[in-house]
């Protein structure tokens, strides 16, 4: 039973809400209010996503080596596909603030006695999967084109990608493995991991939910995924310091870009 309530949720019934036609009108009033939450409670919001740009910093020590420097870019990428889950403590408090309740920053770690939890962490696993699996795939692609060496410094590395055939080609082919696993993830977990937060519904419902979203709004949820990925890009330079303001206003933002677009 505890596995078909992660699946299907409180429910016997799938629930499939009504899905809103959105538009760029949408889009600018979710980051609005978005930054409105932010700046309704930026120091808890800080707190909480902290962590992310002190880890890409340590991360980013860790691939300084030259052997595992070609892996910088993608583990930069690579943040956007953990995004839906990294922003559940700000869905919360967005969610709270909506209400009128009570947004001290404590309340963001009450998703963690939410009914949805075990499904909300569930899809977290996928996630950490396509991770692993973009990753797995851009070491791959850069082994196929540019050989098994380490580059000899940044500059040689650079040299490399930028002037050379082959860099061409990794450049290329690396960004259009990396647009299908950025579908992917904007496919089931743009909608998903919200409704996870306002409602039971199980993990199966909340990805038809978003899936649905999608197809219903394709240019839209395509801008949508452009923004995300730009401040997401924006934020991991220098450093990954900017993350501290572009985590919590695309997590505030996420979330009522989901009510926005799923009916009540």
């Amino acid at each position: 039973m505890a596995t078909f309530h992660v699946i299907a949720g409180a429910s016997e019934t799938p629930k499939n809400p009504a899905i809103r036609k959105i538009g760029l009108g949408d889009l600018r009033q979710a980051l609005v209010k978005g930054w409105d939450d932010f700046a309704a409670f930026p120091s808890q919001a800080l707190f909480i996503i902290l962590i992310y740009p002190i880890v890409g910093f340590v991360l980013l020590q860790l691939a300084i080596g030259n052997a595992t420097l070609p892996l910088i870019f993608p583990l930069i990428a690579g943040f956007a596909l953990v995004g839906p889950l990294a922003a559940v403590g700000l869905y919360e408090l967005s969610r709270r603030r909506e209400l009128g309740l009570d947004t001290h920053w404590t309340h963001a770690f009450d998703v963690l006695r939410n009914p949805s939890i075990f499904a909300i962490a569930a899809l977290g696993i996928v996630l950490l999967i396509l991770f692993s699996a973009w990753m797995v795939s851009a070491h791959a692609i850069y082994m196929a084109l540019m050989g098994p060496y380490a580059p000899d410094s940044i500059q040689s590395f650079l040299h490399e990608v930028l002037t050379t055939r082959a860099g061409w080609m990794l450049i290329a082919i690396g960004n259009a493995v990396g647009f299908v696993f950025a579908v992917v993830v904007l496919a089931i977990g743009a909608i998903s991991f919200p409704m996870l937060v306002d409602r039971d519904v199980g993990a199966a419902a909340a990805v038809w939910t978003s899936i649905r979203t999608v197809i219903a709004n394709p240019v839209t949820m395509a801008i949508w995924g452009f923004i995300v990925g730009s401040l997401l890009l924006l934020g991991s330079l220098p450093f990954f310091v900017g993350l501290a303001v572009v985590m919590p206003l695309l997590g505030h933002a996420s979330w009522h870009l989901y009510r926005r677009a799923v009916a009540r």
